[in-house]
């Protein structure tokens, strides 16, 4: 059994009973970034577990040795080092190829950074299409150009370092769409920006300091 198992995106208590009794019983925990995933075990005193690696790089053989602990009985807990695995996350490879063996894969829902932000921002979420990253050079202007024509919500993750240019490149290609930056969720600074592209630069110029973070992006549909 694989156990797909979301984790907090930012604050510790956004965790589930379930999700920490799991990582407390199965035999091997797979993790995007062990060192980060240890820190996490620590705080909820899950002690002594056997914690692999497993993240974009993995090769194949990899993969392979993982099914076959599956195969033997092993029990498995996948985590990314924040949110749910297999959302705009390696882990998707390793959840296709573990239900091509027949090995069952079991959800243990939890925080998605998305959804969160969705769920907040006031834009429609009857209909919405998320993006993941978007490319940082090619394709990216194709995507922003598709962006700009759907009528229902868009939504997609940016970093701290692209998102300056990322709003410039929104008033660019749509100004007149109304856009939500969700920052930090979950932490101290957790703060929503809404409005044109135009004028969420006019606030990235008066407070800088709102330009550091993690952002989840949303564009409406005029």
């Amino acid at each position: 059994m694989l156990y797909i198992v979301a984790t907090p995106i930012g604050n510790l208590s956004d965790i589930s009973f379930r999700a920490i009794e799991t990582l407390k019983n199965v035999d091997i925990i797979l993790a995007e970034d062990t060192r980060q995933t240890k820190k996490l075990l620590s705080h909820y005193e899950i002690t002594e577990k056997v914690v692999w690696s497993y993240h974009a790089r993995s090769l194949q053989s990899s993969i392979d040795s993982i099914i076959e602990y599956l195969k033997n009985g092993k029990t498995m807990a996948l985590v990314s080092d924040a949110g749910t695995p297999a959302i705009s996350d390696p882990g998707v490879k390793l959840v296709a190829d573990v239900k091509k063996n027949g090995i069952q894969v079991s959800p243990i829902p939890g925080a998605s950074a998305f959804i969160s932000a969705l769920s907040a921002s006031g834009f429609p979420s009857n209909r919405f299409e998320f993006l993941g990253f978007l490319p940082h050079k090619k394709g990216r202007q194709t995507l922003l150009k598709m962006i700009a024509e759907q009528t229902h919500t868009m939504i997609f993750y940016e970093s701290t370092h692209r998102i300056e240019k990322c709003v410039d490149q929104m008033n660019e290609f749509f100004p007149d769409k109304k856009v939500c930056l969700a920052r930090e969720l979950t932490k101290i600074y957790e703060e929503f920006l809404i409005g044109t592209p135009a004028e969420i630069q006019k606030i990235f110029l008066e407070f800088p300091e709102k330009k550091k973070g993690e952002f989840v992006v949303l564009v409406a549909s005029l």
